[in-house]
């Protein structure tokens, strides 16, 4: 970013945004793993952990995908509409993918605020606040293609 080019931009901003969120959801989950006190809080937590592994993952694939897709819609300004159009609807699935992954992850907070390491708290707070401003960019990118 901070260069004078088209990618990577709002849309690649918001995932990667998003992919620190899940990174304090998931510091979170592991400091109060072994610390719940019951076999199914446990598992719960490793659902967590394993689900935050994989959402992170594929944020930061959708990173690069977002950059990848935005050039095509600039490469099709100069053909027919209809290609134009293409371009913007795939373009569109990479944000609509990002705030399907904030909502997933903003699910999973509510079991470490009630059942998570208390000392964590803050990070569970910060990681929603970083899931609401990924969420809402990856909106505005989602509209913008429609």
């Amino acid at each position: 970013m901070a260069q004078r080019e088209p990618i990577p931009g709002g849309g690649s901003a918001a995932a990667l945004t998003a992919a620190l969120a899940v990174s304090l959801v998931m510091m979170a989950a592991l400091y109060s793993k072994g610390k719940t006190g019951s076999s199914s809080n446990e598992e719960k937590l490793r659902q967590i952990i394993k689900e935050s592994r994989r959402n992170q993952s594929r944020l930061l694939e959708l990173v690069d995908l977002d950059a990848v897709s935005y050039l095509n819609v600039v490469k099709a300004r100069k053909l027919k509409e209809s290609a134009r159009k293409k371009a913007r609807q795939q373009a569109r699935k990479v944000p609509l993918e990002i705030c399907r992954l904030c909502l997933r992850t903003v699910e999973m907070t509510s079991f470490l605020v009630k059942k998570g390491n208390p000392n964590l708290l803050s990070d569970v707070e910060v990681a929603l606040e970083f899931l609401l401003a990924a969420f809402r960019s990856a909106r505005i990118m989602a509209v913008i293609n429609q």
